[in-house]
């Protein structure tokens, strides 16, 4: 109930900042924007306030009391205006708005419910098919915070400190500190994260095809439902193998017709692949979009008030999500250069927007981003060039041709956006164009982390306003086939060939389930966490099912590689040493040395990747907990020592 009255207070806080600061804004887009920085204002307080008092609940107090402060500078800043009303055309909006947000959003729960570590029966945690991955390593990020102290340190990697945008999963910490347990920590913000999306995205879709309401849903149904051309890969003779291959899209793993790299199919379904897994993702796009919505109301609006909130807004999402960082600041170089090419009598006002713009962001941006970016993809040495993404044998050849490529990945809607972009200047839209025009020439050429694939985090925020001129240019087409006959029948058409693959990709997401923890490993988190120091340290394997870390937040020597390798970390040196402590205890007792290792654990996961030497083991440490297939064994503090 804490957590749930923490939620509310900030989020009821951000709609008054936002009615006292933007009274002429319109009364849904005040709302979605305070709702939105109540939850933004909910991740950045108690981590600033960390700094001085640990993530601990005085911090939390704390930023009650900075929310209180910028409360009241906000009314007193306000701007005196009467708060604008609903009209007919809003009522009419709502209309659709629901239509569409309520049932993604009830989609949103469920998946978040079977996806979370769902409590089984017989006391095991189990998950999706998509976050079998991802979802120990931000669980990891989250239990570990808690009473951390601040700047936050990496637990999966001995001293190594979290290169890596932490404020999704510290919202979900900061639950679990005011009551809630792991599943709950994880679904609540999960789903609310992910409806804000859902509302931002169409908010945003309206503020360029204004009052075309039938267009922002289509854009939409578009851009959630995305998927490209793979369902064809899997009808293609599906009699001849007696519908194996579409039986499969609902039992295999990763089978489904938008994620199939064997087929160079890589445009993977926004809800299923994207916004349920990638919690850091979730929370960009939550965030982003606003910062997005306000970069272009705030040009057209020509308001300096706009444009500072704009900016700070801005500056708060490196550490939520650094992908929408850099696509939001892509965008705005190129939607900036439109807007100069479009409005020549505004040149002044648009340059003085935009150099208060850079300044602030660079200030308050730039400290997190040493930190964080920088050292991940610069000095790690991750970036590099190659052209066409993951379309590209190494830089030798491409796979696919070019446009074939992308007309699979993306689908018909594709072609729509080449003749909407074609269309663009006439229809006042250049601004929009080279917006999307800069996200996309960066990502398809350089690449920013280990692996290519995670350069669709920035494509996505490309392929948002891809899906709105689609949608616009779609209706346009509509409108000029007027009288024909057969009209409706081609749109429907289009339309199942643009959402198909998406709608099974989400279907199978829909029936799909995992054992992630098995009772034995979740009772030794939960003794773990009740029974050992929060700083105790331990070695493990380097699995990524792993207890210790995940379930009850403890350091570990060395996490799995398909975590620590794709964060541009150095860990070789860590994990031989694991290995070669748990194979000869007695003749490796530096590692424990070297580590400060407390506490050795040993499962089922590292008799099958170790020759484990239990009786060395015996011999340094004490058996303080057992389980049918878990051994934890305490240091004594002399071993420790150098």
């Amino acid at each position: 109930m804490a957590a749930i009255l923490y939620l509310f207070l900030f989020a009821a806080c951000g709609v008054q900042i936002i009615r006292w600061q933007f009274p002429r804004m319109n009364p849904l887009v005040r709302v979605w924007l305070g709702v939105s920085l109540g939850v933004l204002l909910t991740m950045v307080l108690p981590a600033l306030c960390a700094f001085p008092f640990g993530f601990t609940l005085r911090a939390h107090e704390a930023a009650i009391a900075l929310l209180m402060v910028a409360g009241g500078l906000a009314y007193f800043k306000r701007d005196r205006h009467l708060p604008v009303r609903m009209n007919e055309e809003d009522k009419r909006f709502l209309c659709v708005l629901m239509i569409v947000v309520m049932p993604l959003t009830a989609l949103s729960a469920y998946l978040q419910t079977t996806h979370m570590v769902m409590p089984a029966a017989d006391g095991s945690y189990w998950c999706g098919q998509s976050t079998y991955g991802d979802l120990c390593m931000h669980m990891a990020f989250i239990t570990s915070m808690r009473d951390m102290a601040f700047p936050p340190s990496y637990n999966l990697l001995y001293d190594t400190a979290l290169a890596y945008p932490f404020l999704t999963d510290s919202l979900s910490t900061s639950m679990m500190l005011l009551g809630m347990n792991i599943q709950q920590a994880l679904v609540i913000p999960g789903t609310i994260l992910m409806s804000l999306t859902y509302v931002g995205y169409m908010m945003l879709a309206r503020e360029i095809l204004r009052d075309r309401h039938k267009a922002v849903a289509v854009a939409a149904l578009l851009f959630f439902l995305n998927g490209g051309l793979g369902f064809l890969y899997d009808f293609d003779m599906m009699g001849s193998d007696g519908f194996a291959k579409i039986r499969e899209i609902f039992t295999g793993y990763y089978t489904t017709p938008a994620n199939q790299p064997e087929f160079n199919l890589r445009w993977s379904n926004v809800i299923a692949d994207l916004l349920v897994p990638q919690r850091s993702l979730m929370g960009g796009w939550a965030m982003g979009i606003p910062a997005l919505y306000l970069l272009i109301h705030s040009s057209r609006a020509r308001s300096m008030r706009e444009t500072a909130a704009l900016a700070l807004w801005a500056s708060c999402l490196p550490l939520v999500h650094t992908h929408t960082f850099l696509a939001l600041g892509l965008f705005s170089g190129g939607y900036l250069l439109g807007r100069l090419i479009q409005h020549p009598g505004q040149r002044r006002g648009i340059l003085v927007r935009a150099g208060v713009y850079l300044c602030i962001v660079l200030v308050l941006a730039m400290p997190q981003l040493v930190g964080n970016a920088i050292r991940q993809t610069v000095e790690g040495g991750v970036i590099r060039v190659m052209f066409n993404w993951v379309n590209n044998l190494g830089g030798m050849r491409l796979i696919d041709g070019y446009f074939w490529f992308w007309i699979k990945n993306v689908g018909l809607p594709f072609i729509l956006i080449l003749c909407a972009c074609l269309n663009a200047r006439r229809r006042g839209q250049l601004d929009i164009l080279l917006g999307m025009a800069a996200i996309f020439v960066v990502a398809d050429w350089v690449l920013f982390q280990t692996n290519p694939y995670d350069n669709n985090k920035l494509f996505y925020i490309w392929f948002m306003f891809g899906a709105i001129l689609a949608a616009d240019y779609g209706s346009i087409l509509m409108q000029r086939l007027a009288g024909l006959r057969g009209r409706n029948l081609l749109c429907a058409l289009f339309l199942v060939a643009s959402v198909l693959s998406g709608g099974l990709s989400i279907a199978r997401e829909c029936v799909s389930g995992y054992q992630l923890f098995s009772q034995t490993a979740v009772e030794a988190g939960a003794w773990i966490d009740e029974n050992t120091e929060k700083d105790a340290v331990f070695l493990t394997g380097q699995q990524h099912i792993n207890p210790v870390c995940s379930l009850a937040g403890r350091q570990i020597v060395c996490g799995s590689s398909i975590y620590v390798f794709y964060h541009g970390l150095v860990y070789e040196e860590q994990a031989a040493d694991c290995q070669r402590f748990y194979e000869n205890p007695e003749e490796n007792a530096d590692v424990l040395e070297k580590y400060g290792v407390n506490y050795v654990y040993v499962s089922d996961y590292e008799r099958a990747d170790f020759l484990v030497d239990l009786e060395g083991i015996e011999k340094l440490g004490e058996l303080v907990y057992e389980n049918p297939d878990v051994r934890i064994y305490a240091i004594p503090q002399e071993k420790t020592e150098l």
